[in-house]
């Protein structure tokens, strides 16, 4: 028998479960919950994407309630990360990184970071 299926969630997907957003987030749920928990894995990558949008959310912040909101938020995606199995960005990551783009494979950088990831 082959090795059990694992899975990497991208960031846009890892959102969609943490903001329970309907009807997307219960088609999510139902798929992952074929598997066990220990197959699903995200990214150090993901984690930065979401401190930069939680960062500027902050940064907008007007009042001390926006402010108040903004590190709540902060504290919601550590909370998340800490539970998952969070995968590095590392030398092995950055080699394969490059060799992706030298091959010119056309995506966002920050989608390219996350494709480099061996679970």
């Amino acid at each position: 028998m082959g090795a059990p299926p694992v899975f990497l969630l991208d960031t846009d997907h890892l959102g969609i479960l943490q903001d329970r957003v309907q009807p997307e987030c219960q088609r999510r749920l139902d798929r992952i919950s074929r598997f066990p928990a220990t197959a699903f894995y995200v990214s150090i990558v993901s984690f930065h994407e979401q401190v930069i949008g939680r960062n500027a959310y902050l940064n907008r912040a007007r009042t001390i309630t926006g402010a108040v909101s903004a590190y709540q938020m902060f504290q919601d995606i550590l909370a998340d990360f800490v539970a998952m199995q969070v995968l590095p960005f590392d030398d092995v990551t950055g080699n394969q990184f490059e060799s992706l783009r030298r091959q010119r494979v056309r995506i966002g950088t920050m989608d390219l970071r996350i494709a480099s990831i061996e679970p």
